[in-house]
């Protein structure tokens, strides 16, 4: 008779706290979603303007800030994401510029591992059949560092 109270008394403890962690993480989703909605609106107002080119040239500016950074990663990944299909098995000629993309962004002063692995994680996504490509040029980005 005591294990089953027992028994039952801990699972009526494990569901009351089951239920508590959903109250506590219900709220802040919510806010999370209006904070990116924010940030977006902000975002495409600031850079609605920009062509892939002007994007490109914010990364090669040595003098670009982190922020200015991402935010011309993010855009160059929503709005020019997309690369156009392999030629066989070798990579189109235009998905060069990507990859120069990922070498000048781990060059970068202002860069931080955050910066580089989302890019890399969001083009690999967009772009399954070019992993190896892309893979190769963050190595290469990488080693070029130089520590």
């Amino acid at each position: 008779m005591e294990l089953t109270l027992l028994m039952k008394s801990m699972l009526g403890l494990v569901m009351i706290l089951g239920i508590l962690v959903g109250i506590l993480l219900l709220p802040t989703k919510s806010k999370q979603k209006k904070q990116e909605i924010v940030e977006e609106n902000l975002e495409d107002s600031e850079m609605d303007d920009a062509n892939f080119d002007d994007l490109r040239n914010i990364i090669k500016d040595k003098k670009s800030s982190t922020q200015e950074l991402e935010s011309a990663l993010d855009l160059i990944i929503k709005r020019h994401g997309t690369m156009r299909k392999k030629l066989g098995v070798r990579a189109h000629p235009d998905s060069d510029v990507y990859m120069d993309i990922m070498f000048r962004i781990c060059r970068h002063p202002n860069t931080n591992k955050k910066i580089i692995l989302k890019y890399n994680h969001d083009l690999e996504k967009l772009n399954p059949t070019y992993a190896k490509e892309i893979n190769d040029a963050l190595m290469r980005g990488l080693n070029s560092r130089g520590f």
